[in-house]
Parts: structure tokens; sequence; C-alpha cells
């Protein structure tokens, strides 16, 4: 039986990759794979791949398209946030 998850490289820890495993947008495990195991255009930290896990072996997909979309996303809601201050006036912080 195999698990489809999306997962987020979250850091590296020497030569070890820490992903964040997640199913229906909440995470749900780690994956710690070898660096050089990851796709080579997907080895800066958040980039997003598509995960397949089964008994005995791990496929792993670069998904640049959703790296992107989920950078912009995150820049938007800080941006958002910047603008705002605990008392509704960006004056005062």
């Amino acid at each position: 039986m195999s698990e489809e998850y999306t997962a987020v490289l979250d850091r590296f820890e020497d030569s070890t990759a820490v992903l964040l495993l997640e199913q229906d947008g909440e995470q749900v495990d780690e994956l710690l794979l070898k660096r050089c195991l990851l796709p080579e255009q997907g080895r800066h930290q958040d980039a997003v791949f598509e995960v397949m896990v089964s008994d005995v072996e791990v496929s792993i997909r670069n998904r640049a398209e959703k790296s992107e979309g989920r950078k912009e996303r995150s820049q938007s809601r800080f941006d958002q946030l910047s603008k705002e201050s605990p008392s509704g006036d960006a004056d005062e912080l």
C-alpha cells in the first residue's frame, strides 16, 4: 500500500534534507532523505514535491510551480501583516 503526500523542504541538517509531509493541507509527518536523492532543481528551502511512500520505496517529484505559488502567498501574507499594527494604525510601528 502506498500513500501520496505533498512535501515541503523545511531545512537541511548536514547532508540530510528534512521534508514536511502534508495531506489535505495539514502536516502529518516528516521524511528524512539524503540531499543527493532530491531532484537537483528542488534542493532549496521551501521547494515543494509530490512524494509517494510505500513499504519498500519512496518516489519524489519536484513541483516547482507549487513552490512559486507558496512563495507568493507567503510574501503576500507577510506584506499584509506588515501594514497592520496591533491597534490597526501602521504609523505606530
